[in-house]
């Protein structure tokens, strides 16, 4: 289970740190949220292909739900772990970064809240909590944590529908089953 776990978890790591690197490097702040989202999704899918491996190569073609559970959740482990280390390290190469996105995302938050009719008081309280944000994830520990809040649900929620799906023999055999007689 080691092997499968630390195999699975460092190829979704990698690709998760990949991907948001390079949709920083190319995107605006407009729809990063759903895009980092996306990215996530794509990059956890290796907690399925992780399941699948140990019960065909290990479990004779079968794995019960809770074991499941436990190779996701220790593949989502090493995968948060390393999306969460990205952006510390993408923090310290770009240090500017944290401050022009939370003055970005702050103005597209006022323009969201001016044309929905917020009050003046209303967007200047908003982006006073933005600001006061911006100064708390100025704090690498603070900034890593949240990294890891942004990631694990997704990787839970990808782990309990994996385990579920796979738990089943007749999905994706590794080796065709024999026909019913």
């Amino acid at each position: 289970m080691k092997k499968t776990v630390i195999v699975f978890g460092l190829i979704a790591g990698v690709i998760v740190v990949a991907l948001v690197w390079l949709m920083l490097a190319v995107s605006s702040t407009d729809h990063s949220q759903f895009v980092g989202y996306g990215i996530m999704v794509v990059s956890l899918s290796m907690i399925f292909f992780g399941i699948k491996s140990f019960r065909d190569n290990h479990g004779s073609g079968t794995i019960t739900f809770w074991k499941g559970i436990q190779i996701g959740l220790l593949i989502t482990l090493i995968a948060s772990l390393m999306y969460a280390g990205g952006w510390i390290v993408h923090n310290a190469v770009y240090p500017e970064w944290v401050g022009m996105f939370m003055e970005k995302y702050s103005e597209q938050q006022a323009d969201t809240m001016r044309i929905a009719g917020s009050s003046q008081a209303e967007i200047d309280a908003a982006s006073h909590q933005m600001a006061e944000m911006g100064k708390m994830l100025e704090n690498p520990l603070v900034f890593f944590l949240v990294g890891l809040v942004e990631i694990i649900p997704v990787g839970i929620a990808i782990t309990v529908i994996s385990a579920a799906i796979l738990r089943k023999r007749e999905v994706l055999p590794a080796h065709p089953l024999p026909a019913a007689s």
